[in-house]
């Protein structure tokens, strides 16, 4: 019987519980998965998992872990040879900045294009906040290849980590709305997007049932 417990929220739009999904699966973990419909504001039924009221949390016995960052921090303790972090310290340092940034910042684009994995909206939510935001993406995506990708399809090389996983949510946007990229950046996308896990969890996304639909989220003026 698994010692943990994964609390997150619809897939089809809760880019946090992708976040902290991705971190148990590539750390190995053996995890039961709980999933919450969203509300699309304070959501009932969270708060008896969550003390923020938000998702995801991570149940590991009598320990709750309930932020994405502190999730992936966690089972790497658990899990150091996943490859969560690089084990060279200046890659390890600079996946952990860039992951930071974008879960502290970024907040132009997460209001103009929300994630929702089953719909497309090309060419909508441009707004220049936005599009100031998807250039410094694009940015750090092609500093760090350049850097520290040797070749590979994601930021570090030939295998996704920690930091993919907190830019995920945004390929997801991208794949969604659609706004003009640069090649690398497409590049980029393409790989994450068609990534296993990827595949998994919008193939579980596309099964939610339609009763847990948030009309609000499922159409771009």
């Amino acid at each position: 019987m698994t010692d943990f417990t994964l609390i997150i929220g619809s897939k089809t739009y809760s880019s946090w519980s992708l976040r902290g999904w991705l971190a148990c699966r590539l750390g190995g973990l053996d995890f039961k998965e709980v999933v919450i419909p969203l509300a699309g504001g304070n959501t009932p039924g969270i708060r008896e998992h969550s003390p923020s009221g938000k998702v995801p949390a991570l149940r590991h016995g009598d320990l709750l872990v309930w932020e994405s960052l502190a999730i992936g921090e966690h089972v790497h303790e658990l899990a150091p040879k996943a490859g969560l972090w690089p084990q060279d310290r200046a890659a390890r340092a600079h996946a952990r900045a860039i992951a930071c940034e974008m879960h502290a910042g970024f907040t132009d684009l997460r209001r103009a294009m929300w994630m929702n994995t089953r719909k497309r909206f090309p060419g909508k939510g441009r707004t220049p906040e936005a599009l100031a935001d998807i250039a410094r993406i694009c940015a750090i995506w092609r500093e760090t290849q350049q850097r520290y990708g040797n070749g590979g399809p994601f930021l570090f090389g030939k295998a996704m980590n920690m930091a993919d996983a907190m830019y995920a949510p945004v390929v997801s946007r991208f794949v969604t709305w659609e706004p003009e990229l640069p090649a690398d950046a497409k590049a980029y996308v393409a790989a994450v997007w068609n990534h296993p896990l990827l595949q998994q969890w919008q193939r579980d996304a596309a099964a939610e049932p339609e009763s847990w639909a948030l009309p609000k989220y499922d159409s771009a003026a």
